[in-house]
């Protein structure tokens, strides 16, 4: 488990894009670890198995596992077009992904 200086724990929430280029969206709290058992193939029933390699694209650090596995969950719930927007720190796209489809339409 990662500590920063104050001794604290430390959660990291993680894109991968895998071969076939689809997002995987996890949290861990040793992310080199994490990446080495994505792509060593550990778990023949996991999404990422058959999608290897995986390439991390973006991750985020947090103090409170919950809040880790709260930001998981909304990473999760999210269309491939905002993940990419996030990744690529497009905060416009980002913005305006975040709104009613109804309101923007569901093109790019």
């Amino acid at each position: 488990m990662s500590k920063d200086f104050l001794g604290m724990k430390t959660y990291y929430v993680y894109i991968l894009e895998c071969s076939d280029a689809s997002y995987y969206v996890g949290v861990t709290s040793c992310l080199t670890k994490r990446l080495f058992e994505h792509n060593k193939g550990i778990n023949i029933l996991a999404y990422t198995y058959k999608r290897r390699p995986v390439a991390l694209k973006w991750y985020s650090e947090f103090t409170d596992v919950n809040l880790a596995i709260e930001k998981e969950k909304q990473l999760k719930g999210w269309s491939r077009r905002k993940k990419k927007a996030l990744i690529d720190k497009d905060w416009e796209k980002l913005i305006r992904f975040s709104k009613n489809h109804s309101e923007v339409g569901s093109g790019e």
